[in-house]
C-alpha cells in the first residue's frame, strides 16, 4: 500500500512514490504550511479576540492535521521517523495546553497560553528543520545540531519578550494583578 521507490522532488528525498503515501504527504505539507503562516499571523497580530483568535484557531486545527499525517508516516517508517512523532506530540500537547488555558481561564492563563503556543510553534519548526534542513538551500550547510537548536534559540527569547510586554503577564510579573 505504501511501498514504492524513493523519489526526488525539487531536491527533497521522498521515501515512497506510492500514491497513498504521496496523498498523505501532500496533506501534511499543506497543513504544515498553513500552521507556519497562521502561526506568524497569530504571533504578530494584536493579542485580542478577532484576528489573533482566528489565526490561532487555524493554527490549532492545521496542527491536528500535521500531527495525524505525521503519525501515519512515522508509523510506516518508525525506525527512521519516530522522533518526528515525538516532536509532533509535544507540539500538539503544548498548543492544547495553551488553548485550554485561555478557554477555561486558568489562573495565570495568559502566561500559560503564551508559553504553550510559543513552544508549540518552536517544536513544529524544529520537526520541520530536523526532517528537511538537509535539503534546504542555506540550511544544508549547517551542522544537524543547528536544526534541533535554532528554532528554540530564536523562539524562546521571543516568548520571554512577549511575556514581559503583554499587559496581563507583565502586570503579573510586576505584582499588580493576576494573569
Amino acid at each position: 500500500m505504501f511501498e514504492g521507490k524513493q523519489i526526488d522532488i525539487q531536491g527533497f528525498q521522498i521515501p515512497s512514490n506510492a500514491p497513498l503515501f504521496l496523498a498523505i504527504l501532500s496533506i501534511h505539507v499543506l497543513a504544515g504550511l498553513t500552521c507556519a503562516i497562521s502561526g506568524v499571523f497569530a504571533t504578530l497580530s494584536r493579542k485580542q479576540h478577532g484576528f489573533h483568535s482566528k489565526a490561532g484557531n487555524v493554527y490549532y486545527k492545521s496542527l491536528w492535521a500535521v500531527f495525524i499525517t505525521a503519525s501515519v508516516m512515522a508509523a510506516l517508517r518508525w525506525k527512521e521517523d519516530y522522533y518526528l512523532f515525538i516532536l509532533g506530540l509535544i507540539s500538539l500537547s503544548m498548543a492544547y495546553i495553551g488553548r485550554k488555558a485561555v478557554k477555561n481561564k486558568w489562573p495565570k492563563w495568559s502566561i500559560i497560553h503564551i508559553i504553550g503556543m510559543g513552544m508549540s510553534y518552536i517544536f513544529l519548526l524544529t520537526a520541520f528543520y530536523v526532517d528537511n534542513g538537509k535539503f534546504l538551500p542555506v540550511w544544508k550547510n549547517f551542522h544537524p545540531v543547528i536544526y534541533w537548536l535554532l528554532p528554540g534559540i530564536i523562539g524562546i527569547p521571543i516568548i520571554i519578550r512577549t511575556l514581559l510586554r503583554h499587559p496581563l503577564s507583565r502586570n503579573y510579573f510586576n505584582g499588580r494583578q493576576k494573569a
